[in-house]
């Protein structure tokens, strides 16, 4: 089994900063992509950030393009994703996800609430 565990979410104003972490460890095996999801009450879990095992690729939704980096250090299995400019609509529950094209493993989430 893959075990993900975030850290870094919290309350902060709008154009505030705050800095994920996510930390994988287990039974990780090749090359894995890593990325971040986040859910909003009453709405869908979308897609905010992905970068591939090698690290040389990333993809962002288009509504955190410019305020949004997202990172990873391949010798600890660890992903980051900085978020600057911070708006009330990015308010949500942030999930860690790493996966390739045979399993997926989810992280249990961290809360990030923006205040306008």
């Amino acid at each position: 089994q893959v075990q993900l565990v975030e850290s870094g979410g919290g309350l902060v104003q709008a154009g505030g900063s705050l800095r994920l972490s996510c930390a994988a460890s287990g039974r990780i095996f090749g090359v894995n992509n890593m990325g971040w999801f986040r859910q909003a009450p009453g709405k869908q879990r979308e897609l905010v950030a992905f970068i591939t095992g090698s690290g040389d690729s990333t993809k962002y939704a288009d509504s955190v393009k410019g305020r949004f980096t997202i990172s990873r250090e391949n010798t600890k299995n660890t992903v980051f994703l900085q978020m600057n400019s911070l708006k009330p609509e990015d308010t949500a529950v942030y999930y860690c996800k790493l996966w390739n094209v045979v399993r997926g493993f989810w992280g249990q989430g961290t809360q990030v609430t923006v205040s306008s």
